[in-house]
């Protein structure tokens, strides 16, 4: 279109920010809910009579659903067009959130969390698929930075918002509020989203969505499943582990032989958009993975409530908004290989002051730090995307931005099971009480178990200095696995140093059909 290509490539026009107001609207639907479910753990195990790792599957169905839809998501794409599957994404995310506010047992939670991810799981690619295309490569630095707003606002967002809803109103509403925000988004998509042509000759590999996507569930239900055995030996552990990495290698093997796998791992061949990938993987491995255990720390060791301890986190999200605009400027002006390493800089250097938090660190310095890394988040995450898409040709975008996210689940759910497995087992060498069981386990309460407890209003009678021998406990249990987190951001580094420093050559214009599709240009291949 005519119009389109005369676009000044320096500024997002009406048009552009009309359709990235669609896709932010459905990023803060499924990235607060994850975040505002966190926080409700402890109230679900109260509110169902559950254990905390039967409430924990309220996270973990709704990780499974986005690991299932989210390959399928390049494809349908293709096949019905993004537009009538967003607004489907859109449907049943709203649908699955109003019927979790009407669960009666932990079993209709998860099974309606599950309804919730299949939704959940198609919105951030296909919102993705759509401002890249919306935007064109000259503005997708800028673009990106519009939709990494509600990516790094919501784990900041979610626990304030839910703690204030479990206190006020009740837990329903952590559901029910995402069903007036999903009507606008759905009225607002029917009239904002330009109309795209389906591709119905495209074939769809359902032998690769037959290993593919159990693959990705079992092997995802193995590492979730860390945190309640403590150990990889477990039976459940280790065999559907072992079951979903034999189906994801086979079919990566298998991948390139159809013309059009359910998963294009040929664009892998794109320099840029492997290396970008993998730096991404390794980051939200890393920084995803503590960062969840933040306002755990603020909770458990010292003893604020969820809603205090949303506020504490809010300083990383002001720092990631100075920096988010500038960052997305910069990459559509300077190789992200040239800024990125400064911004994993500032979140190495506040990262390590969680290395060091005691039962009573500085409330400044730890808000401070939050806030430098907040500063390099802004700089990193959404560039790296940018570079990952930037250079692949139209019709590839849908399928790259699929591959993108699901490093990303993969990487975040790993991630966090990782950080959760080394935080209890820390946990566990705490020593026992003399004496003291739980009523309802028979196990032996620990010095850790007890203060912890005691910091929620538990009101245990414990022996003179055992309190504070456990909060102090516990505190190094933090320190130790915030500091396999840093060592972890500091590998980013590795895949970051290879990030492209130089500016690509500039691409032909494309040329308009007498439909008016853009004929695309080639994928540059390095």
């Amino acid at each position: 279109m005519t119009s389109q290509a005369a676009a000044p490539p320096n500024k997002l026009d009406a048009a552009v920010l009309k359709v990235a107001g669609v896709v932010v609207l459905g990023a803060i639907m499924s990235i607060l809910d994850i975040t505002v479910v966190s926080v409700a753990l402890p109230t679900f195990q109260t509110e169902f009579d559950a254990t905390y790792a039967e409430v924990a599957w309220t996270m973990t169905g709704y990780t499974l659903a986005l690991a299932t839809v989210i390959p399928l998501s390049g494809w349908a794409a293709d096949r019905f067009g993004t537009k009538r599957l967003y607004m489907l994404a859109v449907l049943l995310f709203t649908l699955g959130s109003a019927l979790c506010a009407t669960a009666d047992s932990i079993g209709q939670l998860i099974a309606y969390r599950v309804l919730q991810g299949l939704g959940g799981g198609m919105l951030m690619p296909l919102g993705m698929t759509i401002m890249t295309r919306a935007a064109g490569p000259e503005r997708i630095g800028r673009l990106m930075a519009v939709l990494g707003i509600p990516m790094l606002l919501g784990p900041i967002g979610g626990p304030i918002l839910g703690g204030w809803l479990i206190d006020s109103v009740g837990w329903h509403w952590i559901f029910l509020i995402n069903v007036p925000v999903g009507a606008i988004a759905l009225v607002y998509a029917h009239f904002a989203l330009p109309k795209d042509a389906a591709e119905p000759s495209e074939s769809f590999d359902f032998l690769g969505m037959l290993m593919l996507s159990p693959g990705l569930a079992l092997f995802l239900y193995g590492v979730s499943s860390l945190p309640e055995t403590g150990t990889i030996t477990a039976t459940k552990v280790w065999t559907t582990m072992l079951a979903g990495a034999v189906l994801v290698v086979s079919f990566v093997l298998y991948s390139f032989k159809p013309r059009h796998p359910l998963l294009d791992l040929r664009l892998f061949r794109n320099r840029n958009l492997t290396i970008a990938s993998v730096s991404l993987f390794v980051f939200i491995i890393a920084f995803m993975g503590a960062g969840l255990l933040f306002p755990s720390y603020f909770l458990q060791v010292r003893g604020e409530s969820t809603l205090n301890a949303g506020l504490l986190m809010a300083p990383q999200g002001i720092g990631a908004m100075l920096t988010m605009p500038i960052a997305g400027t910069l990459a559509d002006k300077i190789p992200v290989g040239r800024t990125v390493p400064f911004a994993m800089a500032l979140i190495a250097a506040g990262f390590f002051t969680f290395t060091q938090v005691g039962t009573d660190t500085s409330y400044v310095l730890l808000c401070g730090s939050l806030f430098v890394m907040g500063l390099g988040m802004g700089g990193t995450m959404m560039p790296i995307m940018t570079s990952a898409l930037r250079t692949l040709a139209s019709q590839d975008v849908a399928r790259g931005s699929t591959l993108v996210n699901i490093l990303q689940q993969i990487g975040g759910s790993v991630g966090a099971a990782t950080m959760s497995v080394i935080l209890t087992s820390q946990l566990n060498g705490s020593a026992p009480i003399p004496g003291m069981t739980d009523p309802n386990t028979g196990e032996p309460v620990t010095e850790a178990g007890a203060a912890i407890a005691n910091q929620h209003g538990a009101q245990i009678p414990l022996p003179p200095g055992v309190f504070q021998r456990g909060l102090e406990f516990v505190a190094d249990s933090f320190a130790t696995t915030f500091l396999v987190g840093f060592v972890l951001v500091l590998a980013t580094f590795i895949p970051i140093a290879f990030l492209p420093r130089k500016r690509p050559a500039p691409e032909p214009l494309a040329d308009t059909s007498a439909e008016g599709a853009a004929v695309p240009a080639p994928t540059m291949i390095h």
